[in-house]
């Protein structure tokens, strides 16, 4: 009896979570694994945490190894091979020994592609000095442990997740650190505003950021590599990470002749079959569907990566009873220093780029009861389909609670629910772990005020001298921290005794430091004959208070 032969291209997430569940659904079938570098199935999202010594043991990142994949699994690992050419009709794959440079054709029944991405290196004059690193791999991170010590100058290109976390681990190892971003602001994925916590943060950390900058060139000599940027800047450095994005690896299956998306990504089906139905694709190298809204996506991360793998080999040995990849949502986290920020879903930006409609609120609470020590403010932003209330996105940024509030709003996109059903959400509540009304519950409430047409919201300050600008915090704070323009202080439990100083025929924008007194202050205005809209989240969601608005209709 003949045994099937699975052949699985690269050995990380994709390929070793494919590679594992085959193993648990057929014992006899014969499962080899080529992986290009000389480590399988390590942590890659653990990398920059060792470069910084927060993670001190290198081993524990090799989370396997060829020979306990063998032992545990019956593997054929082999690594430092490349494949270098499928042969559909043949149903064979040319594989290369680098050590050797001996090649061989392995045949296959079903194969896997689970190439992943590598980061960009864009062709510019420099870019070859060694001094110059990008990371992928254990081998890179080696390397850059090798190449940094205390006292260093290091600049950092690109402000994405791995550029931040990068950013960090070089700071907290003792390098002084530049962050260069083509982007007006850090993690683009991000509304500006979102972003905000995470810059001051860093810049608390005597970080220097060099927003909407790119690097235009590079020039090194014995000593230093200056990096030139498109203002004419020139920034010195003993080091510099790349960290500007990924592209995929599906240059074998572009010589394959398979299907490819627009974007160079290999195009699969629900059951992750590429264009030919013997060869399966999973991780960062294939597009997927996009869960919330219609289309395709791209979602380079190591959960989608596994969950993928054990899509197509459920397809392979499992036949009717496999179920399909949904999609994916796109959640993500950071950290820097004390500051978190993260995503699930639809951003505001990403929205307005593909012209869908939608509503957006901005709430401000502490992510546990206030009362308890150590309570720390916590803002969270929902998007939402203005016809169904259907969730579409949220983000969130603070120091503590963050992926707690995103893991909830995940689970609740892919459920379908909308802002009412946050309202009555039943969240784990004592005083240490969070609030008897979760910031979840009030953005629910906020969204449903919305909704009923309770209040009006504005997310940039008007610059209109014909619009009164109402400050309603307490006198104090609204002298120690002025509110932007010429914004008139009135403290919200005298606001009823005061409503003499307002011109009832000119607009109204009620703001606070949070955003809920200023809803509140709309309200008593709105019930007194006043067209008032409320400045929504608070000065502290906002980036730049300044940016002139056009007031939405009220």
């Amino acid at each position: 009896m003949s045994h099937m032969e699975i052949l699985v291209i690269g050995g990380v997430a994709a390929g070793a979570s494919f590679a594992a569940r085959a193993r648990r659904l057929d014992e006899s079938a014969h499962i080899t694994l080529i992986e290009r570098g000389p480590d399988v199935s390590f942590a890659n999202c653990g990398l920059p945490y060792h470069i910084g010594g927060e993670i001190p043991a290198r081993d524990v990142l090799a989370v396997q190894t060829p020979e306990s994949l063998k032992s545990l699994l019956n593997l054929d690992v082999r690594t430092q091979c490349e494949a270098t050419r499928i042969d559909r009709a043949g149903k064979r794959v040319e594989i290369r020994d680098l050590k050797t440079g001996q090649s061989e054709w392995l045949r296959y029944d079903k194969l896997m592609l689970a190439p992943g991405a590598s980061p960009l290196r864009p062709n510019l004059p420099g870019i070859d000095d060694p001094r110059i690193f990008t990371l992928r791999n254990l081998q890179d991170m080696d390397r850059i442990v090798t190449a940094t010590a205390t006292g260093m100058r290091a600049v950092v290109i690109g402000a994405g997740f791995i550029g931040l976390e990068m950013t960090e681990q070089l700071q907290r190892k003792g390098l002084s650190v530049q962050l260069v971003e083509l982007q007006q602001q850090v993690i683009p994925p991000l509304d500006a505003p979102m972003a905000a916590l995470l810059e001051s943060e860093l810049r608390h950390h005597d970080i220097s950021l060099h927003l909407g900058d790119g690097v235009a060139r590079f020039e090194g000599n014995e000593a230093h590599v200056h990096c030139h940027l498109n203002s004419g800047k020139v920034l010195e450095a003993d080091l510099v990470i790349l960290s500007i994005g990924v592209k995929p690896d599906s240059e074998l299956a572009r010589n394959a002749a398979l299907q490819l998306g627009a974007r160079g990504h290999i195009v699969v089906d629900e059951f992750q079959r590429t264009s030919d139905p013997d060869i399966y694709a999973a991780g960062d190298a294939v597009e997927t569907f996009d869960r919330i809204l219609e289309g395709k996506t791209v979602v380079p991360m190591g959960g989608p990566a596994n969950r993928q793998g054990r899509v197509a080999a459920d397809h392979i040995f499992l036949a009717d009873k496999a179920r399909p990849y949904p999609g994916s949502v796109g959640t993500g986290i950071v950290r820097a220093f004390e500051a978190i920020a993260g995503i699930t879903g639809w951003s505001e930006k990403r929205l307005i780029a593909a012209g869908r409609p939608y509503e957006a609120v901005t709430v401000n609470d502490n992510h546990h009861a206030s009362y308890y020590p150590g309570a720390k403010p916590l803002t969270l932003k929902i998007l939402w389909e203005p016809e169904s209330g259907r969730l579409l996105g949220a983000q969130a940024s603070g120091f503590e609670g963050i992926d707690k509030r995103l893991d909830v709003l995940s689970t609740a996109i892919v459920a379908g629910m909308t802002v009412e059903d946050l309202c009555h959400l039943e969240l784990a509540y004592a005083p240490p772990f969070g609030s008897a009304k979760d910031v979840i519950n009030l953005a629910g409430f906020a969204a449903c005020n919305r909704r009923d047409g309770l209040v009006a919201h504005i997310s940039e300050l008007p610059d209109d001298p014909g619009i009164q600008v109402v400050d309603v915090r307490g006198k104090p704070l609204a002298e120690a921290f002025p509110a932007p323009g010429k914004a008139i202080n009135i403290p919200f439990p005298t606001l009823r005794a005061n409503l003499d100083k307002l011109d009832r025929s000119r607009p109204v924008v009620t703001l606070c430091t949070f955003g809920k007194m200023s809803y509140f202050a709309s309200r008593v205005l709105a019930q007194h004959g006043f067209d008032v809209t409320s400045f929504s989240g608070g000065l502290k969601a906002n980036v730049d208070p300044r940016t002139p608005a056009k007031l939405p209709n009220s």
